[in-house]
C-alpha cells in the first residue's frame, strides 16, 4: 500500500498490476538506491526545457499563462495568453494540465462531443487529494551525520486507510547529496503529507490567505509533518533561519491545479477509465498524470510517448 500510494496516491488494491509488478521488482533490485535530481526541481524543469530547446525552432516559455485554446473550423489551432498575444499550432495543442483545467481551456459550446466527454469524466473521475508542504533552511549542525537525505514516516501506526491526513509524510534533504541546494554551512529540508490532504478543509480560506486564521490552521495541518521531520533531526525547526509552510491553496496557484489535486483517482478495476491522449476535439491533444496511465513519473513518461504518436 506504502509503495503504490507514494507513486500513484492509490493503495495498492487500486493500482493496476502492471505498475505493482514494476515498482515491486525496482524497489528490490539488487543495490536499488533513490534518485535525487542534481539541481533540484530547478534541475528538473531545466532539463525538460533542453528537451524541446534543442530541436530547431523550438522555446520554452515559462511564467506565460494560457487563456484558452483558440478553436477554428471545429479544430484546435493555437492558444491565447493572458495578454492577448496567440501561439498558432500547425499539426495541434497539447496540453499537459490537470483534468479539470485541460477542460476549461476550451469554451462551452465549440464541439458538443467534447462537452459530452466533459461533464461525464468531470462528474464520473474522482481526485486524489493534495498536499501540505513544510520547506526549512537550516544550519548544518541541525542535521546529525546519520541522517539520511530522505526518510519517510508513517504513523501513529498503520491501522486504517494508508491516504489518511497526516499519516504518510515523507522528509527530504537534498542538499546533502548535492550542496550546491543550499548556502554553504546550510541544509534545505523539504517535507510533505503524501498526498494526503482534503481540500474541502481549506476551501473558506480562499481568498483569505492574509489573515491570522490561515497561518494558524497551516500550523495545525503542519504539525504531523514537523514531528516527522523531528523523528531524524529534533532541532531543525528551533534552528531554522527560513520557514514556509505551503497548503492545498498554495498548490492550486502555483501549479494551477483544480483544488491542489495530486491526479486522478482512478482506482483498477473500477470500470472508470483514464482520459485518452486525444479528445473529441480535432487537434486538441492531452497528457500527464490527468490522462492513462496517471500518476508517477513512469506513467506520465508513457503518456507522453503515447501523445506523440497518436
Amino acid at each position: 500500500d506504502l509503495i503504490a500510494f507514494l507513486l500513484q496516491g492509490l493503495p495498492a488494491s487500486g493500482t493496476l498490476t502492471a505498475v505493482m509488478a514494476y515498482m515491486v521488482e525496482d524497489f528490490y533490485r539488487e543495490g536499488a538506491v533513490m534518485d535525487f535530481p542534481r539541481g533540484g526541481s530547478r534541475g528538473l524543469v531545466e532539463a525538460l526545457a533542453r528537451g524541446v530547446t534543442k530541436r530547431s525552432g523550438c522555446d520554452v516559455r515559462r511564467s506565460t499563462t494560457v487563456e484558452r485554446v483558440v478553436v477554428e473550423d471545429g479544430r484546435a489551432v493555437g492558444v491565447l495568453l493572458r495578454g492577448g498575444k496567440t501561439i498558432r499550432a500547425r499539426k495541434g495543442v497539447v496540453s499537459n494540465a490537470d483534468l479539470k483545467n485541460t477542460y476549461d481551456l476550451v469554451e462551452r459550446g465549440i464541439s458538443q462531443k467534447f462537452d459530452e466527454e466533459r461533464d461525464a469524466n468531470l462528474k464520473n473521475v474522482k481526485l486524489c487529494k493534495s498536499f501540505v508542504h513544510v520547506h526549512l533552511g537550516v544550519p548544518a549542525s541541525a542535521i546529525p551525520d546519520d541522517a539520511p537525505p530522505q526518510w519517510t514516516v508513517v504513523g501513529p501506526s498503520w491501522d486504517g486507510p494508508i491516504d489518511k491526513s497526516g499519516k504518510v509524510v515523507v522528509v527530504s534533504v537534498p542538499s546533502k547529496l548535492d550542496p550546491s541546494l543550499a548556502p554553504e554551512g546550510y541544509h534545505v529540508i523539504h517535507a510533505y503529507g503524501a498526498g494526503n490532504e482534503p481540500y474541502d478543509l481549506w476551501k473558506e480560506f480562499e481568498g483569505k490567505t492574509n489573515t491570522e486564521a490561515y497561518k494558524a490552521f497551516k500550523e495545525e495541518r503542519a504539525r504531523p509533518i514537523f514531528d516527522a521531520i523531528a523523528k531524524r533531526a529534533p532541532d531543525a525547526r528551533k534552528s531554522a533561519v527560513v520557514e514556509q509552510i505551503a497548503s492545498p491553496i498554495t498548490h492550486a496557484r502555483f501549479l494551477r491545479r483544480h483544488e491542489g489535486n495530486y491526479g486522478p483517482a482512478i482506482a483498477a478495476g473500477s470500470g472508470v477509465e483514464f482520459p485518452t491522449v486525444t479528445t473529441p476535439l480535432p487537434g486538441y491533444y492531452r497528457c500527464g498524470d490527468s490522462t492513462t496511465a496517471g500518476i508517477g513519473v513512469p506513467a506520465v513518461a508513457s503518456s507522453g510517448a503515447q501523445c506523440a504518436n497518436a
